[in-house]
C-alpha cells in the first residue's frame, strides 16, 4: 500500500488471473486520510489494452474511490507470462466542493507550479485458481473409503487361497476316513473268510 501524502492506494500490484480470450479485471481502493478534496487521473502505457473506470475523478476528504481497471481479452499469452505494462496514478489537491467535471489536465501539469503525487503501478499475470478436484466415493465425512480395485484383487486373493487350504484339508480329511473305512472292510473280510475255512474244517472232521 502506498502511503502518499494526499492518497493511500491498494494494491500497487495490479494482479490478473490471466486467461486467453477473456476480460479480466481488479479493483484499486485510493483513501483520501486528509481533510482536503484530491482529484486523480490514472494513465497506462498501454491504453488500448486497458479500460480504466473512472480513469479521473475527486476523493472526498476522509473517504474512498474504488477504481476498476479492465484487461481487454488476449488472443495470445506474454513470453514467459512477464508484462511490462505499467499505470501511474496522479493526485493533487483542488478547491473544495470540486467535482469530478471540473478536473482539466492542467491540474496535473508540474510545469505549472502544480504539486502533483505519482505513483507507479506495476501489472503482475498470475495463474487463473484452479477448480476443487471431485470427492472420491465413500469419502464423505463418516464414512469409510470405498475398497479400490487393487484392494478387491488382495482380498480375492486372500479369500481364494483361504478357500483352497480349507478344500486341500478337507480331501485329506475324506481320504483318511476312507482309508479307516477300507481297512475295517479288509479286516472283517479277512475274519470272515478265516471263520469259513474253520467251518469247512469242522464239517470234513465230523464225516
Amino acid at each position: 500500500m502506498s502511503t502518499a501524502d494526499l492518497l493511500s492506494i491498494e494494491p500497487l500490484e495490479l494482479k490478473f488471473p490471466f486467461e486467453l480470450r477473456k476480460q479480466i479485471s481488479c479493483a484499486l481502493q485510493l483513501s483520501n486520510k486528509t481533510d482536503n478534496y484530491v482529484a486523480f487521473k490514472v494513465k497506462t502505457t498501454n491504453p488500448k489494452k486497458y479500460c480504466v473506470r473512472p480513469n479521473t475523478g475527486v476523493v472526498l476528504p476522509r473517504s474512498t474511490c474504488d477504481v476498476i481497471v479492465t484487461m481487454q481479452a488476449q488472443k495470445e499469452a506474454p513470453p514467459d507470462m512477464q508484462c511490462r505494462d505499467k499505470f501511474l496514478l496522479q493526485s493533487v489537491k483542488v478547491n473544495d466542493g470540486a467535482s469530478a467535471k471540473d478536473i482539466t489536465a492542467e491540474m496535473f501539469n508540474k510545469e505549472a507550479g502544480h504539486v502533483v503525487e505519482e505513483c507507479k503501478l506495476r501489472v503482475v499475470y498470475v495463474s487463473p485458481p484452479q477448480p476443487p478436484s471431485p470427492v472420491r466415493e465413500g469419502s464423505e465425512e463418516g464414512s469409510p473409503p470405498r475398497a479400490s480395485a487393487s484392494d478387491n484383487g488382495h482380498a480375492n486373493a486372500a479369500e481364494f487361497a483361504a478357500a483352497a487350504k480349507q478344500f486341500s484339508e478337507g480331501l485329506e480329511a475324506q481320504d483318511k476316513s476312507f482309508e479307516v473305512k477300507l481297512n475295517s472292510v479288509f479286516s472283517v473280510s479277512l475274519c470272515a473268510a478265516a471263520y469259513a475255512r474253520f467251518i469247512l474244517i469242522c464239517l470234513v472232521l465230523c464225516r
